[in-house]
């Protein structure tokens, strides 16, 4: 009897485990334009609150293969949110700059704006319902 039951539990855990990874959408983003494999790419999900404050509410990274990423954010709400990418050439886990300020290493975000001064949430925003999502993001 201790031996059904036991493995009734299992069962029962294993089931609510599965769900729990279902929940949520799926968001793919490809980066395909890395102009080295050097280093890593740092991609963080952002919401407005923590858009160019911070960590993102997930954060990712990946090896380059042949100039390109394929990056996955699982579990996420429905909401508004943008995403931030580096090429992190020198895994330092950081934008390095130059003496006047401009960025030393390619960066990118989702809306893929290339406007001069800093990126805004408003441009690189995106809604998420409950549909999985793939973007590109350009360097």
């Amino acid at each position: 009897m201790k031996t059904v039951t036991l493995a009734l539990s299992f069962l029962f855990v294993s089931l609510v485990a599965m769900a729990q990874e279902s929940t949520g959408t799926k968001i793919t983003v490809t980066i395909d334009n890395i102009n080295n494999d050097q280093g890593k790419v740092l991609a963080g999900l952002h919401t407005v609150d923590t858009f160019m404050k911070g960590p993102g509410i997930q954060n990712l990274e990946s090896k380059i293969e042949n100039g390109k990423v394929v990056l996955t954010f699982t579990g996420v709400a429905p909401g508004a949110y943008a995403i931030m990418a580096l090429h992190d050439a020198n895994e330092n886990n950081r934008m390095d700059y130059e003496s006047n300020g401009m960025p030393k290493e390619s960066y990118g975000m989702s809306g893929n704006d290339m406007s001069f001064g800093p990126p805004s949430f408003s441009a690189s925003k995106f809604e998420v319902g409950s549909e999985d999502l793939e973007l590109t993001i350009r360097f």
